[in-house]
């Protein structure tokens, strides 16, 4: 079983569309995390950032604007995922909009926050001057205590807000032990493949909206989890990646795209999900293409394996057919499953602590001369023009991913053909499977 956990006290930002919210989640957490527009709705799920304030560290979640009345489908469920937020919550900011004023839909959405009986601070956003301070008045009618006016916008009062959240939150305990290293699993591909449903899936839990309609998710998502044994790992949630044809260069999707790419750069395992009904199309390739080059370890994921029609072989096959497609990732496992009959889902963790242990691995230098020498003993290194090529020894330089360095007489002998024999000779020796391997070639001239 699967539990999310949040280690950092969690403060909620919620309010009706369009108060300002992502706005100074954007400028507490000091990087543009969350899409701002001027458009209600643009925040569609929780988005967390972990922050820190006067040494306190602090887990800010982003959400959707709450719109009571609505019946729209993403405005439902933007409503829904706040709810969720109110209710994990350990403090909630209610954003409010000084300019605007007061409106009945700030009256409704602070009597959904009486009701969860969480600590509330009121927040009254866009009061830019001191001039405009008089406009927090009318909001004590809301009965949630003292206003805190500020402009996130601008960066005012927002040190008064993190210092009430902070007092409202119980001490930390003093001999809090230290946590041990958190896996980041990043959930990547085009869009509509599933990578929602994965993630709620392996969650046990709605923490990201799910629908039929592509582009549904647009933010990079994180939610922390721990598993039975304890394992922990944070689960990014991305946005399809489509073909840069289909993006116009301003809009929302662009910011989307780049946030997904970013969550590969930042992940330790990526999980590349294909469409069982389409097998692996252009953009696919490409996607692969961007682990591959960020040299993450990684699982393909083939989901909606349950509306494949199946006979003795077809699972094979199908492997087959994607390693094929994917010539330069052959050494990552394929897992078939359905996130949404939940079939096989629950080997997803215990493959990526496979990965992931190969990923990290370190190989003692005796060792790898050894199996160098065996190598280069079943299959001569090149030569050309009468020159033949001298491995002199190999050391491994780091790992994450495992990274080589070849000391040698003339680095041009090095023919790629003789390199990928290598590589596969490791790969035999010392498995690796579904890690990249990074050789490097030196020249060096013997001593003496």
């Amino acid at each position: 079983m699967v539990t999310a956990v949040m280690a950092n006290p969690l403060i909620a930002v919620v309010g009706r569309p369009n108060v300002g919210k992502s706005t100074f989640f954007n400028k507490v957490a000091g990087r543009r995390i969350s899409i701002v527009e001027d458009i209600p709705g643009v925040t569609r799920d929780r988005i967390y950032a972990d922050v820190g304030w006067q040494g306190r560290k602090l887990t800010l979640i982003d959400t959707g604007g709450i719109d009571v009345h609505s019946d729209d489908i993403f405005l439902r469920q933007m409503r829904q995922q706040a709810q969720i937020a109110i209710e994990t919550a350990d403090v909630i900011c209610f954003f409010t909009d000084g300019r605007t004023g007061l409106t009945d839909e700030d009256r409704e959405v602070a009597n959904i926050l009486r009701r969860s009986g969480k600590p509330v601070l009121l927040v009254v956003n866009k009061i830019d001057h001191i001039s405009q301070a008089e406009r927090v008045y009318e909001f004590y009618e809301l009965g949630l205590g003292d206003p805190i006016a500020i402009s996130a916008a601008n960066m005012m009062g927002l040190g008064d807000l993190l210092e009430a959240v902070c007092n409202l939150l119980p001490a930390p305990a003093e001999d809090e032990a230290e946590e041990g290293r958190i896996m980041q699993l990043a959930v990547v591909g085009r869009p509509n493949v599933g990578k929602s449903s994965l993630t709620n899936r392996l969650l046990g839990q709605e923490r990201s909206m799910v629908s039929d309609i592509a582009g549904t998710t647009r933010d990079a998502i994180d939610t922390l989890l721990t598993a039975a044994d304890g394992s922990r790992y944070n689960i990014i949630d991305t946005a399809g990646i489509r073909r840069k044809s289909q993006i116009e260069d301003e809009s929302l999707e662009k910011y989307s795209v780049l946030r997904a790419i970013a969550a590969i750069q930042r992940c330790d395992v990526a999980l590349l999900l294909i469409d069982a009904n389409d097998g692996v199309t252009e953009q696919d390739t490409k996607i692969a293409g961007i682990i591959h080059d960020e040299g993450k370890a990684a699982l393909i994921i083939v989901n909606k394996w349950d509306a494949v029609e199946k006979d003795t072989n077809t699972m094979e096959t199908y492997r087959k057919k994607v390693l094929d497609a994917l010539k330069f990732m052959d050494y990552v496992p394929v897992l078939f499953l359905s996130a949404k009959t939940g079939q096989r889902v629950h080997t997803v963790l215990e493959h990526c602590d496979q990965v992931w242990a190969q990923w990290t691995k370190r190989i003692p230098t005796g060792m790898l001369n050894d199996v160098l020498a065996d190598a280069t003993a079943d299959v001569q290194p090149p030569s050309s023009n009468g020159r033949r090529l001298k491995i002199y020894y190999v050391t491994q330089q780091s790992a994450c991913p495992p990274t080589f360095i070849f000391f040698v007489n003339d680095e041009k002998l090095m023919h790629f053909a003789y390199k990928r024999y290598l590589e596969n000779y490791f790969r035999k020796t010392f498995d690796f499977t579904g890690t990249p391997l990074r050789f490097i070639i030196r020249e060096k001239q013997r001593e003496g």
